[in-house]
C-alpha cells in the first residue's frame, strides 16, 4: 500500500480503493483456484464485502449519501 504523507482524504480514499479492488480480485481469482467450497464460499463472501466498503468510499468521494454531505 502506497502511503500518503497528506491530510486531504481524498488522497487517502483513492489509495484505499484501489487496495480494495487489488484484494478483490485477488480474492476471486482464489475461488477457481481451490477446490474446497468452504473456502470458495469465503473468499467469495469476503470480496462481496469489501466490495461493499468499496462502494462507501465512492460514495464518501461523491459525497452521494447524507452522512457524507457537510452541513
Amino acid at each position: 500500500m502506497e502511503k500518503k504523507n497528506t491530510s486531504n482524504p481524498m488522497d487517502h480514499t483513492t489509495n484505499i480503493k484501489k487496495e480494495f479492488k487489488e484484494l478483490i480480485d485477488h480474492l476471486r481469482e482464489d475461488v477457481e483456484k481451490v477446490d474446497d467450497p468452504a473456502a470458495k464460499a469465503l473468499f467469495e463472501t469476503s470480496a462481496e464485502v469489501i466490495s461493499g466498503l468499496e462502494k462507501a468510499f465512492s460514495h464518501y468521494e461523491a459525497k452521494t449519501e447524507p452522512a457524507w454531505k457537510k452541513n
